[in-house]
């Protein structure tokens, strides 16, 4: 679709509200996951508001546009937030996240016909060969979409990634751009202390992709400068990976600096604490 280009300060605007969301959401069901979601939320604002060419209405085949791939599932409620804030789906259905008989599970799938979901995401470490499969689709259709994939870093640590890192480049997958939500946290703790991922630009660059790190990765105007770069950069005969910097909780102070919420609701106090560190700017659902 044709999009109306957003200042800065719009999209900040937008990911004000989708934090908001993030923790009404978690906190409702007193389940999923805020520390990723939050820390996430600038990436996924910049491309479905900004970057990414999107068609009206949605449909799975995605002819013509450019396809995003969550593979870290578990951070759902900014992906679902998000969608809804970009017309995918009524807004009103975020207050259902994670309840019996919701289309908004606590990981995306594609059964239950939820508008935006391309994946049933809820094993970590399959999306980017689900996405390497989407870009060579692409080719053989002769469609000029660029694909997106986003992983975690903890994500990594499966040997799967590391089979689709080898293939892309060997294959000449240069349509497709993956993102790594580079927090350096998981659910046990620190990546480095649960299984180190030593240097990831040395090893991404080895295995033969086009290597982009953006250190503020919870900053708008950096997000969109990288986002330039790695567009300026497809279709150049090698994929494309970005090492994005982020903090897990991002937006929310009690919750930033520890891997403690990546996986925990906050309680009632906790929750008013997050909302007044958040502005109201869309209108809440």
């Amino acid at each position: 679709m044709e999009m109306n280009k957003k200042s800065v300060s719009e999209l900040e605007e937008i990911v004000s509200q989708v934090r908001r969301d993030i923790v009404r959401m978690v906190h409702s069901c007193q389940s999923g996951h805020p520390g990723g979601s939050l820390g996430c939320t600038e990436l996924l604002v910049a491309l479905y508001f900004e970057v990414m060419n999107r068609k009206e209405g949605f449909d799975l085949d995605g002819k013509g546009e450019d396809l995003f791939f969550l593979s870290n599932g578990h951070i759902s409620p900014v992906f679902y937030s998000v969608l809804a804030r970009a017309g995918y789906f009524d807004v009103a259905e975020l207050a259902s996240f994670r309840k019996i008989g919701s289309r908004l599970q606590g990981h995306p799938t594609t059964h239950e016909g939820l508008p935006g979901i391309r994946i049933a995401s809820g094993s970590l470490g399959q999306g980017l060969s689900v996405s390497i499969g989407a870009a060579q689709a692409k080719k053989l259709n002769h469609d000029k979409g660029l694909i997106y994939v986003l992983m975690g870093d903890g994500e990594l640590q499966e040997g799967q990634v590391w089979e689709a890192a080898m293939y892309a480049p060997h294959n000449k997958v240069d349509n497709l751009i993956a993102i790594i939500d580079y927090n350096g946290a998981q659910i046990d703790g620190a990546t480095q202390d649960v299984l180190s991922l030593g240097n990831l630009s040395a090893k991404w660059l080895a295995f033969g992709w086009h290597v982009i790190e953006i250190k503020n990765g919870n900053d708008i105007a950096s997000i969109l400068e990288g986002l330039s770069e790695a567009k300026s950069q497809a279709n150049k005969g090698v994929p494309v990976i970005i090492l994005l910097h982020t903090e897990m909780g991002n937006g929310v102070d009690f919750m930033m600096g520890s891997h403690k919420w990546h996986g925990v609701a906050p309680n009632n106090d906790q929750l008013a604490i997050a909302l007044a560190q958040n502005q109201e700017t869309l209108g809440d659902y």
